[in-house]
């Protein structure tokens, strides 16, 4: 196996290409607005899938929208490697979230047809539905219905902020394929991406071993008091239930600090009604996260949480709707995985380190029914999700190389 060691993928192209695609649904600050299914999303996945065809691959879709392109194996009948992860945005998102790790594969197709390289088995990229969650909550929710963690039924039901079903989306832009979703083999799955956070660079590392990912928890909440007059209303007769979010992002806070330094807790969104500045809110709807490496730790984390929550309800007079609607565990990746991914970068004389994903990842899922991993590269200053988010050609580079090392060493070849 020394001969596919000397292969290279092409890093310039690469870059061109990772630059053409941010030219598609451009922020206001340098990033990239390509929500999940909106015909942003929808211009981004023609051009993807143009450049698949372009190079030889057999390209397919299945009922949730996921696009699989297809290298032929030198044994076609055998299971693919797969790689890839999502191109959807958050609303401010980079660049490179996601991105990066399907474009990444193409190129490693792009360079075996340029290096008339044949593998054994077929290889995949696969370009995951709404990862981010941030139109369709919750997010991977199309590698779960890969994985069995939701049905098709009831992720195509799921509900953005207009009223707009996903199912109703991807019929609009026309990705509603015909393929079932799941049940059939992958001989293993990599996903390459940036690391979302400032070690690796920190440390001057070019890789990250991905060996594992944090557990999550995801809630809704929503609290309902009385809207009342703000100046006539006696402090004491207030159900305030902007008053009792306030205590509960201080819980959230408190939660994650005291569960150091691994632990996570955050309120990413409130919505208050009637949301007038001289009316008391009479309801507000939020949501929290929880996360952490010890399913313990979460555990705990969660059970303090309820009842710290039905205990500021109640000292309020609010009622409360309090709902979990995600769970990940922790996961470990696989073995074998692992070691391609560290063989990768050991040949090439790169600078890596094991690393535990802190974010959740198309990966996460489909480790319960494929072995995987994963390969992070640093990105600048460790922003992500925000249109600041950036990375180094070198970087993008060296990240290209160790996947198809990996791969390579996955799906063998001559």
């Amino acid at each position: 196996m020394s001969e596919p060691r000397n292969l290279s993928i092409d890093g310039d192209r690469l870059w061109d290409s990772l630059m053409e695609m941010a030219k598609i649904g451009p922020g206001v600050a340098g990033g990239n607005r390509r929500l999940a299914l909106t015909d942003e999303d929808k211009e981004g996945r023609d051009l993807f899938v143009s450049w698949c065809e372009a190079a030889g691959c057999t390209v397919s879709v299945d009922a949730m929208g996921n696009i699989f392109a297809r290298r032929a194996g030198r044994d076609d009948s055998l299971a693919p490697v797969v790689t890839g992860s999502h191109l959807d945005t958050q609303p401010t998102g980079g660049k490179y979230d996601g991105v990066y790790g399907v474009l990444v594969g193409l190129e490693v197709i792009r360079s075996l047809n340029d290096l008339g390289y044949r593998t054994e088995r077929p290889i995949e990229v696969v370009c995951w539905t709404n990862e981010e969650g941030s139109r369709f909550a919750p997010a991977m929710i199309s590698s779960g219905v890969y994985a069995g963690a939701f049905t098709l039924e009831e992720a195509l039901a799921k509900v953005d902020a207009d009223g707009a079903t996903l199912g109703g989306e991807l019929e609009r832009i026309g990705y509603a394929g015909d393929l079932p979703v799941g049940g059939r083999e992958f001989h293993a799955y990599l996903e390459a991406h940036i690391e979302q956070g400032p070690i690796l660079e920190d440390e001057g590392k070019d890789i990250g071993i991905v060996t594992g990912a944090q557990g999550q928890r995801w809630y809704e909440i929503t609290l309902t008091g009385q809207e009342s007059h703000a100046g006539t209303t006696p402090m004491e007769r207030r159900r305030d239930a902007l008053l009792g979010a306030a205590r509960i992002v201080e819980l959230v806070n408190r939660i994650g600090l005291d569960n150091g330094p691994d632990g996570r807790a955050t309120v990413g969104l409130i919505e208050s009604h009637p949301n007038s500045r001289n009316v008391i809110p009479g309801r507000v709807f939020m949501t929290s996260e929880f996360r952490h490496p010890d399913d313990d730790t979460l555990a705990a984390m969660d059970a303090g949480y309820r009842e710290g929550v039905e205990a500021i309800a109640a000292d309020i007079g609010l009622e409360l709707a309090f709902e979990q609607i995600f769970h990940i565990e922790v996961i470990d990746f696989d073995e074998r995985c692992v070691a391609a991914v560290r063989n990768a970068a050991e040949e090439r004389g790169l600078a890596a380190r094991e690393i535990i994903s802190g974010a959740g990842h198309d990966a996460c899922n489909i480790a319960a029914v494929a072995p995987a991993s994963m390969i992070f590269i640093p990105c600048v200053d460790g922003i992500s999700h925000n249109e600041a988010e950036e990375i180094t050609p070198a970087w993008s580079t060296a990240g290209g190389q160790v996947l198809l090392g990996a791969l390579l060493e996955l799906a063998g070849g001559e």
